[in-house]
C-alpha cells in the first residue's frame, strides 16, 4: 500500500497557478472588449431650426408656454384719489397762542372769511400795541408839522426845521400804515384784545380738523410733516393721481378720458379726464405721476381712496408671453418658438411693453405659438454650436466666441441671428446647462473623428 503526501506536489501547484493566471487574463480581456455606452447624439441645425433627437436629456430642462392674445384691449394702472389742490386750503396758526373757542367742525360748509377758531395770543397783543403806538406817533408828528408850517410862514423858524418836521411826519405815516396792515393780515381790529381769529380763505367744506380747545400753538409747528389745523376743500371735484410706467405715457396725454374703478363701489365707474403729466420720473418707483380730474357731485369718492384707472391701449393688437421668454442682445429681442416636439426656431420679435412677469409682443409672434420660457440661453448656445459645425466643419474646441451676457429686456428692432450666450458660469443654472452643452459637443466631435 502506497501512502500519499498530505500536500500537493510542486507540479500540481504550478498547474494551479497557471490556471488562475489564465482565468484572470480572460476576465480582464472580457472587460476590455466590453462595448462602451454610445454617446448621446447632439442636436443639429437644419433650415434655421434647432432639432433635438427624440428623448434627448436636454429637453427635460426646457419649459414652454403658449403665447396668448391680449384680449383685454385696455390699460389698467393703479391710481388714488386726492383733494383738488386748486380748491383746497390748509390753515395754520400765524402766531403763538392758546385755543379759546372752536367755531367749525368736520363736514361743516363754510363761506370765505368764516371764523374757524379763536385764539388768545400775546403776540397779537404786542402787534396791536405796536399799531396803537404808531398811530399815536403819527398824530403827534402831524401836529408838529402843522406848528412848524405856521412858524415858517411867520418867518420865526428856519426852513431846515420845517423840512425836519415833514420828514418825521412821513416816517410816522409809514410806520402807522405798516402796523395797520399787519393787524389786517391777522384779521384783528385796532383795539388791544389779544384775540386772534382763524378764518377760512375759501368757500368749501371743512374736511379735516386737528385742533382741540385749550391747545397751545406755535408758528414753528407748521411745515412739512405737521398736520394743518384745518383743511377746507370742495369735495364736488377731486384729483386722481395715476402711477404710470414710461411706456404708458402715449395713452395718457392731457385730455384723455378714462374710467376710475374703486373697491368701495364695485358696480360703479367714474368718468375722469387727464389734465397734467409730470416731467420727472420717481427714482424710487420708476413711475411717472399723471394727474386727472373726476366729478364727485354725489360725494361717493373720498380722498385717499385707492382704485384702478382703465383706458384703451394705443399699441394695437399684441400677444402676451412670459417675460422670461425674452432674450436680449443689444437692443434686439429674441424668443425660441417650438414648432414641433424637439424642434425650436429662433425668432426676432418687437416688444410693445414689458410689465411685471409678462411682456406684450407687437410683431414676430402669433397667438397660440409655444415659446421657451426656461433655459432659452441653453438653446441659443446649442444653436450656435450647431451652426458652427455645419458651416466650418468639426473643430476640437467650441467655435462660439465669448460675448457679453444677455441683459434686461427692452423693446428693439428685429434681426436675423439669435443672441450668443456668455461663457458658462459654474455658479449658475445657465452656466451648468452651457457646460453640459459643451460636453455633448465634445462627445460628438470625438465620435466624428473616430
Amino acid at each position: 500500500m502506497t501512502l500519499r503526501h498530505p500536500f500537493p506536489s510542486r507540479r500540481g501547484a504550478v498547474l494551479a497557478g497557471a490556471l488562475a493566471a489564465l482565468t484572470a487574463l480572460a476576465l480582464s480581456g472580457c472587460d476590455r472588449n466590453e462595448a462602451a455606452p454610445a454617446p448621446e447624439a447632439a442636436p443639429t441645425v437644419e433650415g434655421g431650426t434647432l432639432r433635438y433627437p427624440a428623448g434627448h436629456a436636454q429637453l427635460r430642462l426646457l419649459r414652454v408656454a403658449p403665447a396668448r392674445a391680449d384680449q383685454a384691449g385696455e390699460l389698467v394702472l393703479p391710481a388714488h384719489v386726492v383733494w383738488d389742490e386748486s380748491r383746497t386750503q390748509r390753515v395754520f396758526a400765524p402766531l403763538a397762542g392758546r385755543v379759546e373757542q372752536l367755531c367749525a367742525d368736520v363736514g361743516q360748509p363754510v363761506r370765505r372769511g368764516a371764523l374757524l377758531a379763536r385764539l388768545m395770543s400775546a403776540d397779537l397783543g404786542q402787534a396791536q400795541a405796536d399799531a396803537a403806538r404808531a398811530l399815536a406817533d403819527q398824530r403827534q408828528a402831524a401836529q408838529q408839522l402843522a406848528r412848524q408850517r405856521e412858524l415858517s410862514e411867520a418867518g420865526i423858524v428856519a426852513r431846515r426845521d420845517l423840512e425836519q418836521a415833514e420828514a418825521d411826519s412821513a416816517r410816522a405815516d409809514a410806520e402807522a400804515a405798516r402796523a395797520r396792515n399787519r393787524l389786517n393780515l391777522y384779521g384783528a381790529g385796532d383795539g388791544i384784545d389779544q384775540r386772534l381769529g382763524l378764518r377760512a380763505g375759501i368757500a368749501g367744506v371743512v374736511v379735516e380738523r386737528n385742533l382741540n380747545p385749550g391747545a397751545e400753538l406755535r408758528p414753528d409747528q407748521a411745515g412739512p410733516g405737521v398736520p394743518p389745523l384745518f383743511v377746507i376743500s370742495d369735495p364736488s371735484r377731486l384729483w386722481v393721481v395715476i402711477d404710470a410706467r414710461e411706456d404708458d405715457l402715449a395713452a395718457l396725454r392731457p385730455g384723455t378720458r378714462f374710467t376710475l374703478d374703486v373697491p368701495a363701489w364695485p358696480k360703479r365707474s367714474f368718468a375722469a379726464v387727464v389734465t397734467a403729466t409730470s416731467d420727472a420720473i420717481d427714482p424710487a418707483t420708476r413711475t411717472i405721476k399723471v394727474r386727472a380730474e373726476v366729478d364727485n357731485g354725489e360725494r361717493l369718492l373720498k380722498a385717499e381712496m385707492l382704485g384702478n384707472a382703465r383706458l384703451p391701449r394705443v399699441d394695437g393688437a399684441a400677444v402676451i408671453v412670459p417675460a422670461s421668454a425674452l432674450m436680449l442682445e443689444g437692443d434686439r429681442h429674441w424668443v425660441f418658438v417650438q414648432t414641433k416636439p424637439g424642434v425650436f426656431e429662433p425668432r426676432a420679435v418687437q416688444v410693445a411693453r414689458i410689465g411685471a412677469g409678462q411682456a406684450a409682443v407687437a410683431s414676430g409672434l402669433r397667438a397660440g405659438e409655444n415659446v421657451v420660457t426656461d433655459n432659452a440661453l441653453l438653446l441659443a448656445r446649442q444653436f450656435h454650436l450647431g451652426e458652427a459645425v455645419s458651416t466650418r466643419g468639426v473643430a476640437g474646441t467650441s467655435p462660439v466666441p465669448d460675448t457679453p451676457a444677455a441683459t434686461a429686456p427692452s423693446a428693439g428692432p428685429a434681426t436675423s441671428s439669435p443672441p450668443r450666450p456668455a461663457r458658462a458660469d459654474a455658479g449658475t443654472a445657465a452656466g451648468a446647462a452651457n457646460a453640459a452643452n459643451a460636453a455633448d459637443a465634445t462627445i460628438a466631435v470625438k465620435k466624428a473623428r473616430g
